[in-house]
């Protein structure tokens, strides 16, 4: 797992202008590129409660992408790493970069990306050791134990960054 490749190997890195919906969950509906990419868009500014309404936005677009309903336990399981995932990004936005901008997800039949845009000048990384049971700092230990991998985005000249992470779809 790496957090300083801007995108995992064999990747043509970020989608650029990651087309897709934007704004409210109940917005346009996702583009589907020639490619068989789908992604969708969800902007925070203004916005209150976001972790919730990260989760929401992502899970209408399980539905859209037939990851939800599931048929089996496994794509379940699935579904549900992808919701954490988004949450552990969203909060991490919220308590460690000065909250989040931006959500991006986009599926293709292999992978899932996420990717969580903020304000922040630090970057994340699982807490080492590891301590289970103490409370807090797991967030990055949980996405790098679930995705296949995830790093960090900078723009330079922009303030901020993106974290993006990658999961498998379900079979």
């Amino acid at each position: 797992m790496s957090t300083t490749r801007p995108f995992s190997p064999g990747d043509r890195g970020p989608e650029p202008g990651a087309g897709g919906a934007s704004g409210a969950p109940g917005g346009d509906p996702p583009a589907v590129p020639a490619t068989g990419r789908r992604s969708r868009r969800l902007s925070f500014e203004g916005e209150s409660g976001v972790v919730p309404l990260a989760r929401d936005f992502t899970r209408q677009a399980l539905y859209e992408w037939g990851w939800l309903p599931a048929a089996t336990a496994d794509q379940r399981a699935a579904a549900e790493d992808v919701l954490l995932v988004v949450s552990e990004l969203v909060t991490n936005a919220c308590l460690h970069a000065e909250g989040p901008a931006e959500l991006r997800i986009g599926c293709d039949n292999k992978v899932l990306r996420i990717e969580v845009s903020d304000r922040g000048t630090g970057d994340p990384a699982p807490r080492t050791p590891h301590r289970a049971g103490r409370p807090g700092g797991h967030g990055m230990f949980i996405v790098q134990r679930l995705c296949l991998d995830w790093g960090v985005v900078r723009d330079p000249g922009a303030s901020g960054k993106t974290v993006w992470a990658e999961l498998g779809a379900p079979a």
